[in-house]
């Protein structure tokens, strides 16, 4: 159905594009290099027939494939973000291609001893025989997301060459910016025009995810007061020792590497400082709103009792709301779930419906007004050296889409 080595060449030819996102950037892009790929899909998506294709002034390009029916089903999207995580480089991408994967370890840099292992990364077990692309352990690969990119592409390209297969007018869009929290911030719900979408940005094949974390952002803000080490008893106050003990104030067993399933937790994920001010970097997550809530006003009393303690407000912090969990806004509709489902089953896969331990823009969507859950764009290891992704699982995630166009049409004949 999906020729193999043209999926291939497109998702290569996307990865070898720097996209990364800034955090620290108040921008829209982020970073002026998203542009680079955003123009290239504008082209592309022409080239393939696609209608209505705008990029706008904030690097959101929208697309329109026209209805090929004569009667009225609900116009449906796909979406698929374009930028790439700032915590590993993203930058001069040099993918490796292993044809009929074999259980074995992988050598991603012999030179520098980088190996992609099954004893470590027991999902690869799952794709012997399979052809997988990874990185050469320098820089991430990039398939967070643009393996939902070229699914979505791809899949556009197959509709409009295959005109027997009939369905309803489909949007699509790459945002800007998902990796930094802010891919859905500009997004214009009603200039899109759906009446609800997916975004192509899980990980292993078969995820089908409308629940997500709530999820903030912390900045922990610890002022100190620098006096010479030799006259300091009773002067000095050392921030990086109070901001130790604030780090300690908070459960020891709900940080990311002790959690799962819906757990939530606190991550300390940047920290930075000296004597006279440190400061913390927080992510705090939880599935269930009222302990998301208790969360953040934790972090609020033990920084209290710290400045109450030392009689002075040493410690600052300002928590900001990033999403809030999909499902109250999907429930709703658990419809566009069981299109989803069903059309997985019909292509043999084994759909795995459970909660995404993150977020993605549909979270924000769906706020929005754009019921938007997650659908499996193939990759594992996201944001990092071992990131691999299976040639096999694109082409499964494509097949789902145009699967998913066919089935609306059907279903409401």
């Amino acid at each position: 159905m999906i020729d193999k080595q043209h999926i291939t060449n497109r998702f290569i030819k996307y990865i070898q594009i720097d996209t990364e996102s800034d955090p620290n950037n108040p921008a829209f892009p982020s970073t002026e290099k998203q542009w680079n790929l955003a123009k290239v899909l504008v082209h592309e998506l022409k080239a393939i027939g696609m209608q209505e294709v705008n990029l706008d002034e904030n690097c959101y390009i929208m697309a329109t494939l026209p209805s090929n029916l004569d009667y009225e089903v609900p116009t449906i999207g796909f979406i698929a973000h374009i930028d790439t995580s700032p915590d590993f480089t993203g930058k001069d991408v040099k993918p490796q291609i292993v044809e009929n994967y074999q259980g074995n370890d992988i050598i991603l840099n012999e030179e520098k001893k980088i190996i992609l292992s099954p004893n470590y990364f027991e999902d690869l077990l799952q794709y012997k025989g399979q052809t997988l692309i990874t990185t050469d352990g320098t820089t991430l690969l990039g398939a967070d997301d643009k393996a939902g990119v070229t699914e979505i592409v791809t899949a556009m390209e197959y509709l409009i060459n295959h005109p027997e297969i009939k369905h309803g007018k489909i949007r699509i869009c790459f945002t800007p910016d998902e990796e930094v929290g802010k891919g859905a911030h500009l997004f214009d719900v009603e200039k899109f025009g759906a009446e609800w979408a997916y975004t192509m940005d899980g990980s292993q094949i078969g995820e089908l995810e409308f629940e997500n974390f709530n999820a903030a952002s912390a900045k922990v803000t610890i002022t100190g007061k620098i006096v010479h080490p030799g006259y300091a008893k009773g002067k000095m106050i050392n921030s990086i020792l109070i901001a130790n003990e604030f780090v300690a104030s908070l459960p020891s067993e709900e940080t990311p590497e002790k959690t799962a399933g819906y757990e939530g937790f606190f991550h300390l994920h940047d920290m930075s400082g000296n004597v006279e001010q440190t400061v913390l970097e927080y992510i705090i997550r939880d599935h269930d709103l009222d302990l998301f809530e208790k969360r953040k006003y934790l972090m609020q009393k033990i920084a209290f009792d710290f400045n109450k303690r030392y009689g002075q407000e040493l410690i600052h912090v300002e928590i900001k709301n990033q999403y809030f969990n999909m499902k109250e806004k999907i429930i709703p509709v658990m419809h566009i779930i069981t299109i989803a489902e069903e059309v997985m089953k019909e292509k043999g896969i084994i759909p795995l419906i459970k909660a995404i331990r993150g977020g993605t823009d549909g979270s924000q969507l769906s706020y929005k007004g754009l019921p938007c859950p997650n659908i499996f764009a193939g990759g594992h290891n996201f944001h990092g050296r071992y990131e691999y992704v299976p040639v096999e699982s694109m082409i499964k995630a494509t097949e789902v889409i145009v699967g998913i166009a066919e089935k609306v049409a059907k279903n409401y004949a």
